[in-house]
């Protein structure tokens, strides 16, 4: 089944609305989730729902809440979410990033006391298009990946993305966890009924696990196993995925107060932390200057003699573009599975689904 992007984002509008969320923040929202499954990332879209559905059951997302400034400069602002949902607030963040960078060349907005935000990659894209470099990094909530040289888990995916403007191709846009794979991929695989990749997730005894909803249960339920570091494993340096997820927390989380996952107790907050960094290339040097030598690189990298002549060497940014085109005319992929739970919440929710 194919879902056209307008249904799902009214579907997300309605359900947001429905909870009571504010509807200009229902409707950001909506934009983040039905632009992030548009672009090919259907771990962060709309299969996030039933995900904030149990944080509002449990009483840790407070929906209604809305961001609110709580500090702020020339160059820099602090954005509080009041434990509501991530995405207009980091919306509100990398908007007043990007006015700072316009401003005075650089721009920098932390929040705290988040939830989720969706894809990293969506704010730092919005840099991009506003002919901006952008930067983006955030914790997370479930303490899913150990430490190289453990199976005990205690950081989080803790994303980064990072986007730059081009002229002729599209904008480089770097979007991915400091993990080998997000949690949430893992779950899209359990709806497709696709087996895991060796690698992605490790059981207690750090032997790999493939069945996904195996995976997911290791988790998001056993104290031991989880998502692996970027790298896989030490001989091929997940010190590197590791010490980049540090990065990636102290800047979105530590810098601001937010909390690490592994010592937040059952119940409480989750106080999660996102970093949003705007940069203008202009003040280094002369307007379109910077797009070109970066459409030069592009181009190089595409000429490159590929492996397998039916797969032309790509550049980040290309298999959301082409996602993008393709879906826009097909519509976005829809198993069964998913579609079933998303009935589910909108019958809950009193709303209609539509499909």
């Amino acid at each position: 089944m194919r879902v056209a992007v307008p249904q799902l984002r009214r579907l997300i509008v309605d359900v947001l609305t429905a909870w009571g969320m504010d509807g200009a923040d229902a409707e950001v929202t909506a934009d983040v989730m039905a632009q992030t499954d548009l672009a090919g990332i259907d771990s962060h879209g709309v299969s996030m729902l039933m995900t904030y559905e149990n944080f509002l059951a449990e009483g840790t997302l407070l929906v209604a809440e809305r961001p609110v400034v709580r500090r702020e400069n020339a160059a820099t602002a602090l954005v509080d979410a009041n434990r509501g949902i991530g995405h207009p607030a980091s919306a509100l963040a990398m908007r007043m990033a990007i006015d700072k960078a316009r401003a005075g060349g650089v721009g920098v907005v932390s929040v705290v006391n988040s939830h989720h935000f969706g894809a990293a990659g969506h704010y730092a894209e919005m840099a991009a298009e506003q002919g901006l470099v952008g930067l983006v990094t955030s914790s997370a909530n479930l303490p899913c990946s150990p430490p190289t040289g453990s199976v005990v888990p205690q950081l989080a995916t803790n994303p980064i993305a990072f986007a730059a403007p081009a002229r002729r191709n599209p904008d480089f846009l770097l979007d991915m966890a400091t993990t080998t794979v997000a949690v949430n991929k893992v779950k899209v695989y359990g709806y497709q009924g696709r087996s895991l990749p060796e690698g992605w997730v490790v059981d207690d005894r750090g032997q790999p696990v493939t069945d996904a909803a195996k995976g997911l249960h290791v988790l998001r339920h056993e104290d031991a196993g989880g998502v692996t570091p970027l790298g896989g494993s030490a001989e091929m340096s997940s010190h590197k995925g590791y010490g980049l997820s540090m990065m990636a927390h102290i800047l979105a989380a530590t810098l601001c107060g937010g909390t690490f996952p592994a010592s937040r107790e059952p119940g409480e907050p989750q106080n999660i932390g996102h970093f949003f960094l705007a940069v203008d290339p202009a003040v280094f040097r002369p307007p379109g200057e910077f797009e070109d030598d970066l459409d030069d690189a592009i181009d190089v990298l595409h000429r490159t003699p590929p492996l397998d002549p039916a797969k032309p060497v790509q550049v980040a940014g290309d298999p959301q573009d082409e996602a993008r085109r393709e879906r826009a005319r097909e519509g976005v992929p829809m198993p069964e599975a998913l579609a079933e739970q998303l009935r589910g919440v909108a019958d809950r929710a009193g709303v209609t689904c539509g499909f």
